[in-house]
């Protein structure tokens, strides 16, 4: 059976990583956006963020001609079957998420496939609140195509579960493959397309309706963001009672069948696009039924602290933070990624600001985008023993793996007072404390 022809409205993390994952296996694909510059560099195979893997597989994409960007929707709509609707949602003031790329996504593709005679199945991927892809999308795109949805075209929702840093893997090697569908000739064959692209690796695949596929996105998200707000409870917990230590208590309880080691890291707090948007999304759409979520309120609370800790924990090795010089080691939400979005960096460099520190930074992959926002404030350094140089305390805000192999003679040899504050707990409290200042997120 030949292969379908894709079009991907957005060229995000999700959308680029979509378009790329099918184009590496030789379907046709589309990438749209309204970005020039975005349109130039996916066409010259140059991914306009950082992501492992993902340049090789453009450039290779783009070289086979499997893959192009295009400038607008119409033409990606008009010469494929399937189209992907992978653009931002972001967070508003209240909490909920801003829809207006979601409904001009839905116009355009509606205006492209009142001008087709074949059937198109339209998938939105989009992290949207339960109803809106029936309530939203489905309405738009009749409106502006003057068909119905069911007979003319198909419409499905299939959350993706990617993790900035493993993003193409995610993509290739799903756990799980979610299909919303609006009727059963859609999701038959959005499934089709998943045996076809999978094959033999297919991953277990749920198939429901739009709202359960929508809901079951944010409740993914907001049960990792709730063992990570709770790790950090209890490591804060454990900051207050001299001898205790977080990782032993994660050790143990993680060898519980019931519960596992995943996301129980104690550390600085979540960042990045995902999770604290849609913690908020969730709390907003509860609140606008009539229900109060406590939990997520806490694990929401809880979060927004947790980077705070590091702070607290400098100004107890150095009494006064006024006029010392701190190097904050990572800076992105992640490592290997270089996404400044909700980092809890940016918390925690304000905060030294404040308490007018002067700052030395350094991130593999991130300084770029950490200069659009602090710009000349602090100081950008090029590499880890740059950034720690002639420092008082240094801060580890982002475990990547370059920091993981920095010894305690790095910090001695090159820090004018070797103070330490392991706010990701990749160092041993053993070697590094009896060397070093040290302390660390939930050791007592």
């Amino acid at each position: 059976m030949p292969k379908y022809r894709i079009s991907v409205v957005g060229t995000g993390y999700v959308g680029l990583c979509t378009a790329v994952g099918f184009a590496s296996r030789g379907y046709t694909v589309i990438a749209s956006t309204y970005d020039d510059e975005k349109v130039s560099l996916i066409n010259k195979g140059i991914p306009p963020f950082y992501e492992p893997s993902l340049e090789e597989m453009l450039k290779k994409s783009v070289k086979q001609n499997f893959l192009k960007c295009v400038l607008g929707r119409r033409e990606a709509v008009l010469n494929t079957e399937i189209t992907f609707i992978a653009v931002g949602t972001p967070s508003q003031p209240d909490g909920s998420i801003d829809l207006q790329f979601i409904k001009t996504s839905a116009r355009e593709i509606g205006e492209a496939i009142s001008e087709k005679n074949a059937y198109h199945l339209v998938v939105v991927k989009s992290t949207v609140v339960p109803g809106t892809t029936e309530k939203t999308v489905k309405k738009i795109i009749e409106e502006h195509s003057k068909l119905r949805c069911g007979v003319d075209f198909g419409l499905c929702m299939s959350p993706e579960f990617l993790r900035e840093g493993a993003a193409v893997q995610d993509t290739l090697y799903p756990d799980r493959t979610v299909i919303g569908e609006y009727d059963k000739k859609s999701g038959d064959i959005l499934e089709d397309l998943y045996h076809q692209f999978y094959g033999n690796e297919l991953s277990p695949i749920i198939r429901t309706n739009l709202p359960t596929a929508e809901l079951i996105k944010y409740a993914n998200n907001a049960c990792l963001a709730n063992r990570i707000s709770f790790i950090n409870q209890i490591a804060n917990i454990c900051q207050r009672i001299s001898g205790t230590d977080v990782t032993k208590v994660a050790e143990a309880i993680g060898l519980d069948k019931r519960i596992s080691p995943l996301f129980l890291n104690a550390g600085l707090g979540y960042g990045g696009s995902c999770f604290p948007k849609d913690v908020k999304a969730l709390i907003s759409l509860s609140k606008g039924l009539g229900y109060n979520p406590v939990l997520l309120n806490a694990v929401e609370n809880v979060n927004q602290s947790q980077p705070y800790e590091a702070v607290k924990l400098a100004k107890e090795l150095l009494g006064t933070l006024k006029g010392k010089r701190v190097g904050v080691l990572g800076l992105a939400f992640k490592p290997d990624t270089d996404d400044m979005r909700e980092a809890v960096s940016i918390k925690i460099i304000n905060a030294l600001l404040e308490d007018e520190a002067e700052i030395v930074s350094y991130d593999p992959a991130a300084i770029d985008n950490t200069k659009k926002i602090f710009g000349d404030r602090i100081k950008y350094a090029s590499s880890a023993i740059e950034c720690i140089g002639g420092a008082d305390c240094c801060i580890i805000v982002t475990e990547w793996d370059e920091f993981k192999r920095l010894k305690p003679a790095d910090f001695i040899k090159h820090m004018r007072t070797p103070t330490m504050v392991d706010g990701r707990r990749i160092y041993d409290p053993k070697e590094y404390g009896h060397k070093l200042k040290f302390a660390a997120i939930g050791l007592g």
